[in-house]
């Protein structure tokens, strides 16, 4: 397969999707409808797999909290609140139309983390699958496929997109020069002191996904605003 002048990778969670809001709106509800004592017991039982995985496996620890709690049919309720979330409503702005942009100079694929169910039917329902035509790649650790990304979406060079810093500094580390890091500070983990203080800084870094509209793609790339948006994409 010929590599491509260019390919995006774009993170979801925090970096297209308010995650933090959405897991406040969980709590919320598992609060509301089942207490306290429910919500901080599941969340623990998050956290626990989240050590465990490297990801949150929302159904995996409501199956885990089931088996402790075999007799509680209200628990049905709880997996209709997550399948049947309106993620679209926790787009940040202009999230879309980055994802437009940067089709429109190269291939765009979403690079997740996340669970085999839940993370999917997010991308689908959010619209981002619709968004990057499909092309949407969920591991378990991303920054250890990168040979497989490399595989499937050839590239001579990729622009990487994640609010994690952590992540953005594995792969740089891998792919060197051939990639163009971009640190949006959204969400919790962007703004880790610990994280920052030991990661040195991403290519470019701006406050919102959706201040990449105000770059062209030479621009993008030198990490440099541009006034004026080309839709020229470079050789």
């Amino acid at each position: 397969m010929t590599p491509s002048p260019i390919v995006f990778l774009v993170d979801v969670d925090n970096t297209l999707l308010d995650n933090d809001r959405i897991q406040n709106d969980l709590k919320r509800h598992l609060e509301r409808e089942f207490g306290a004592a429910c919500r901080d017991r599941y969340w623990a039982i998050l956290e626990q797999l989240f050590n465990e995985l490297g990801y949150r496996d929302y159904l995996g620890a409501l199956q885990r909290y089931r088996v402790e709690h075999p007799q509680d049919i209200h628990l049905l309720s709880m997996s209709s609140f997550l399948v049947d979330y309106p993620f679209a409503n926790r787009l940040y702005p202009g999230s879309l139309d980055v994802l437009e942009q940067f089709r429109s100079w190269g291939q765009t694929v979403i690079l997740s983390d996340g669970d085999v169910v839940f993370q999917p039917r997010k991308v689908e329902c959010s619209g981002i699958f619709e968004a990057v035509e499909g092309n949407v790649l969920i591991y378990i650790h991303k920054e250890q496929a990168l040979d497989d990304v490399e595989r499937r979406y050839p590239a001579k060079h990729y622009v990487l997109v994640d609010d994690k810093l952590r992540i953005l500094t594995a792969v740089k580390k891998i792919w060197r020069d051939r990639v163009t890091t971009i640190f949006p500070r959204q969400g919790q983990y962007a703004h880790d002191r610990n994280v920052i203080a030991v990661c040195p800084p991403a290519d470019m870094t701006v406050e919102r996904i959706g201040d990449l509209l105000d770059y062209d793609l030479s621009a993008l790339l030198a990490g440099q605003p541009s006034v004026q948006i080309s839709q020229e994409v470079t050789k």
